[in-house]
């Protein structure tokens, strides 16, 4: 076991399976896409997280459309397998025993790909320990740290208790795993036989390690106070002796952290590659754009046509680019059968009334502000006379808000009454508890992916992708991955302008420019050209399709930072 592992992912969440909540979005969906394709490409991996017992929380909507959170309730031991290893942690001068639980990914070859799950829920830890693994990105500051000690130095170490001994890379996805590298640190000074960490310790340890930072938006990368983490953590020397590995602005900084010791660092798109140069100036940053794992997110209808059409489509997504010899009408066929499951499941949940023959809008992202879910109802006069002029159209939302985050909590809301304003106009769901499944689904079965992001906020965005693969093109500001993957009336259809900071201004711009295009040439093309419409559907596959996956990603980190 440990000889044929040498890459270690650590992740705060993933999305493997629909029934295990131990995701919140974008970035869990991305380290389960991750895994499949590692375990698809035969690549020796492994990947460490944190076992959410309470998962992320199920969301119900009020008649309000106030959105309120419950705990998960999942069967742990219906999907893992506990492990005997047990190891021991010291946090705020107690000791908690830490376990893990495995799941196997197997690739289309029958690779396997091991996940271990960390759990602090053991009788011979406190009450409070207990729940230090439980809630995904729930609790103070104090939990937060807890939590990430857990995950990095935590995950380190019963990595080494399993067996994993050899492992020649540590790949942090995203920063809240960035304390394993202190963990490595007092590896390296262990295997010297000494108590003090040198800057050859770091040296070595920077060689080990790679970061991925996703997030441009500040909020996204995690700072603590210097007394909490000596209360937490104790006072270790190399705290007050390396103040510029592990401080920035007299903070414990976990983006930085990682920054200064790995030896590779990348953004998720060749834009956010730009904009995190320039947030984090004197580091080296490189950029490896996402992509999603293609049979994971192809529909069963497109699935059977790819099987007939592209045969060995699952070994190698890149085939996908010969989507342009399928017969029209196929894609078409498939489409129509992937959009009658989902407004079958949406109508059944939601009494909307979705009609099969009438253009759908998709828009299911994390419900945040600098996501603009509701730029679409910037103005509700223009958009009824738009559905009656130009065609109908109806809109499918779903997705869920921070439960802290209160202002994503009114743009639910705000999508809620827009709804009601619509009623007898044009037809919107909001569908609840967003997770794989109905993200699969959504994704598959609309005719026109929405995606309305401030630029550049947008670091990479994967759901336009997966859209992609099902033949949906996409109608997007052009930020994140939609600026490599947009040629315009090819793959799908640019809204407004590049590179432009969201002002209030920009936001009625950008509104404009939505309807302007929705109204002169998109709903035109898909009622009275729907030869047109599916050219530009083929061509989401094979260039979009081809390219924006995991497999071509991984591949990429193989190549640049892994070996």
């Amino acid at each position: 076991m440990s000889n044929g592992k040498s890459i270690a992912y650590f992740t705060m969440e993933i999305a493997l399976e629909t029934g295990m909540p131990t995701y919140s979005g974008g970035l869990g969906v991305l380290a389960g896409d991750t895994v499949r394709a590692a375990a698809d490409l035969k690549v020796p991996m492994v990947a460490v997280t944190l076992l959410h017992r309470k998962g992320y929380f199920y969301q119900r909507l009020d008649a309000s459309g106030m959105q309120h959170e419950e705990p998960v309730d999942w069967v742990v031991e219906d999907y893992l397998q506990e492990l005997p290893q047990q190891i021991s942690l010291v946090l705020e001068n107690r000791t908690l025993r830490l376990r893990s639980w495995r799941y196997e990914v197997t690739g289309v070859s029958g690779y396997k790909v091991p996940v271990y799950f960390l759990d602090t829920d053991l009788p011979e830890n406190t009450a409070w320990d207990r729940t230090l693994t439980h809630y995904l990105y729930g609790g103070d500051e104090c939990y937060r740290l807890c939590q990430e000690a857990v995950l990095g130095m935590g995950g380190v170490k019963i990595l080494r208790a399993l067996g994993h001994e050899n492992i020649d890379r540590f790949h942090m996805n995203e920063g809240h795993a960035s304390l394993l590298t202190l963990r490595l640190l007092e590896e390296e000074a262990e295997r010297a036989n000494r108590k003090a960490i040198t800057r050859d310790d770091v040296e070595a340890v920077r060689e080990k390690c790679i970061f991925t930072t996703h997030t441009p938006v500040p909020a996204g990368h995690d700072r603590f106070p210097k007394d909490l983490v000596s209360r937490v953590l104790g006072n270790r020397e190399v705290f007050a002796e390396m103040v510029d590995i592990f401080c920035y602005e007299h903070l414990l900084n976990m983006t930085h952290l990682a920054l200064n010791l790995s030896h590779y660092v990348n953004g998720v798109a060749k834009k956010h590659g730009e904009v995190t140069r320039e947030m984090f100036a004197g580091y080296s940053i490189d950029a490896i754009t996402n992509g999603v794992h293609a049979v994971t997110w192809t529909s069963a209808p497109f699935r059977d046509l790819f099987d007939r059409y592209i045969r060995g489509w699952r070994y190698d997504s890149f085939s996908l680019r010969y989507a342009l010899s399928i017969p029209k009408e196929d894609v078409w066929r498939a489409h129509i059968e992937a959009k009658k499951q989902l407004l079958h499941y949406v109508n059944r949940e939601t009494n909307a009334g979705m009609d099969i023959h009438v253009l759908t809008l998709g828009f299911a992202r994390r419900a945040t502000a600098y996501k603009r879910g509701d730029l679409l109802f910037t103005d509700l006069e223009r958009l009824k006379r738009i559905a009656a002029e130009a065609g109908e159209i109806q809109v499918i939302f779903s997705g869920k808000a921070h439960p802290k985050d209160q202002t994503g909590k009114e743009l639910i809301k705000t999508i809620m009454q827009a709804k009601r304003a619509l009623d007898r106009d044009i037809r919107v769901a909001y569908v609840e508890n967003y997770d794989l499944a109905l993200g699969g689904m959504i994704t598959a079965g609309v005719d026109l992916w929405l995606n309305t992001p401030q630029p550049p906020l947008e670091a990479s965005g994967t759901s336009g992708m997966k859209a992609a693969l099902n033949g949906v093109p996409s109608f997007s500001i052009l930020d994140g991955w939609w600026i490599e993957g947009c040629l315009e009336g090819i793959t799908g259809w640019a809204i407004g302008e590049n590179g432009r900071m969201g002002t209030s201004a920009d936001r009625q711009k950008d509104a404009a420019a939505l309807y302007e295009k929705l109204e002169k040439v998109v709903i035109p093309m898909f009622y009275n050209d729907r030869d047109r419409y599916s050219n530009v559907m083929l061509h989401a596959i094979a260039l979009n399709g081809s390219f924006f996956n995991t497999h071509r990603m991984v591949l990429q980190y193989v190549l640049k930072a892994y070996f």
